[in-house]
């Protein structure tokens, strides 16, 4: 051990004596530094990091692993030259190009992730053509941003309170009709023989005369009678007739013991779902959901459907009742089918730089915008732009507005505009957001072409 560091030692201080000899040409033309040495021609001077026989000199002690020591180090010098040379030329280009990243991400450029609404915020229209229904038809158009104001908010609730009003039409008095399934008692005053046959403990319903499915009974001394589509009216006074042969001065009364020919199906959301019949008292779309029990939390009391004869309508039963407007109480008929849809479809997409982004579901279809803000967990301090808040709205006309909520008095705005199903609220993101967005974008790929360079570096360059 101990003679392998002497050996050590002394390969350190031959490397340490190398010199090598100027020639006495070199002297002329010598730097006043040179002078200012104090050393002549042939003097000794230790290595000056560069390759001596670039500087017309020659190693004085060039054998062996000396010689090899020495040109190790100055290949090192010379690389260490070049790495800063490429580093310097290679920073300048990095630069330049995130220079320009900055410019396109602040001008709105594609390459920035996330959704953009900068070519929205300067031209004040749709990027998208949109199906706006004109009076040629439906036509691909720019839908133009309107800003909510205080304006927009009278004009809309202008709009709201200036329905014309529906006159109340009470529904129209029917007659039941007798069909098949129905009982009917045929009550002969003095003739008790022809009205309880069966003894008097046996109820009416079980007592009674059923409807046949081709429409008649059978009565004695009358026979068979068709009554199927009579009202009770009509069929007193056929069976009158048919008794004033054998019976004299006949009095007789007709009532309907079970109603089982006329039904309505109600579905969907109600507490109830089933079979509802149809009584001498007129059915209405009102009455056939409360005999169902009632609308459910889920219930869309908006869009309740009727089918009937296999046409599908569509009725407001909230307008009905909180606007009065009767016409949504239709009357009903037989093999009506009542649905009552469920409100997922009356939802609300708040998206965008808020805390938390999601669907927001209406109850009975009333919610502004400052509640869908606030459902949201409000809009995201670091992130947003208040000033860019956006409600997109289809349909057939299709409509943009715009809230530049910056102040926070502007959300007493938001709070008396209301927003319809299918709304999509969005929060724009603040520039320095983007930026930020594209800067961490950017940082993997500028730390791999780094790599690349140190490895061209260390394996490709050097004379």
């Amino acid at each position: 051990m101990k003679e392998k560091g002497q050996r050590r030692g002394a390969s350190s201080r031959r490397l340490d004596d190398l010199v090598w000899e100027r020639p006495p040409a070199a002297t002329k033309g010598m730097t006043s530094l040179g002078k200012d040495m104090g050393r002549g021609p042939g003097e000794r001077v230790r290595p000056p990091g560069i390759s001596p026989v670039a500087n017309g000199g020659r190693l004085r002690q060039p054998v062996g692993r000396d010689q090899r020591l020495l040109s190790a180090r100055s290949r090192l010098g010379a690389i260490t030259a070049a790495h800063g040379r490429v580093r310097s030329q290679a920073l300048t280009p990095m630069i330049l190009l995130l220079l320009v990243l900055s410019v396109l991400a602040l001008g709105g450029c594609g390459i920035v992730p996330g959704n953009d609404l900068y070519g929205l915020r300067m031209s004040g229209q749709s990027n998208v053509k949109l199906p706006v229904q004109t009076a040629e038809g439906t036509v691909p158009e720019n839908v133009r941003v309107r800003p909510i104001t205080a304006e927009l908010i009278i004009q809309k609730e202008k709009e709201l309170n200036n329905l014309p009003e529906r006159p109340y039409q009470p529904p129209a008095p029917q007659d039941y009709r007798l069909g098949p399934g129905d009982i009917i008692s045929i009550i002969v005053w003095d003739h008790p023989e022809l009205t309880i046959p069966a003894g008097e403990f046996r109820t009416a319903e079980q007592s009674g005369t059923v409807v046949a499915e081709d429409g008649t009974i059978f009565y004695p001394f009358a026979g068979v009678v068709k009554v199927q589509g009579l009202t009770l009216r009509e069929a007193r006074k056929i069976l009158t007739q048919k008794l004033s042969a054998t019976i004299e001065n006949v009095q007789l009364e007709v009532r309907v013991a079970a109603f089982r020919s006329q039904r309505v199906y109600v579905v969907g959301e109600v507490a109830k779902p089933g079979i509802i019949p149809i009584t001498d008292v007129p059915m209405t779309l009102v009455e056939a959901v409360n005999q169902a029990g009632g609308f459910t939390a889920e219930a869309d009391h908006r869009h309740a459907t009727l089918t009937r004869a296999g046409k599908t309508s569509q009725y407001d039963l909230l307008a009905l009742y909180e606007d009065g407007d009767t016409s949504q109480n239709i009357p009903l008929k037989s093999g009506d089918i009542v649905n009552i849809p469920d409100r997922r479809f009356n939802k609300v997409f708040v998206l965008g730089a808020v805390s938390r982004p999601g669907t927001q579901i209406m109850n009975k279809r009333r919610l502004s915008l400052a509640e869908a803000l606030g459902d949201a967990a409000d809009i995201d301090q670091i992130q947003a732009n208040p000033n860019q808040i956006f409600v997109l709205r289809g349909g057939d006309k299709p409509e943009i507005y715009h809230l530049a909520s910056r102040s926070p008095d502007a959300i007493l705005l938001a709070d008396r505009f209301p927003l319809v199903p299918r709304d999509v609220v969005y929060v724009d993101a603040a520039d320095i957001v983007r930026w930020n967005r594209l800067i961490s974008n950017i940082l993997p790929s500028t730390t791999v072409l780094r790599n690349v360079e140190g490895i061209n570096l260390q394996y490709g360059t050097g004379d």
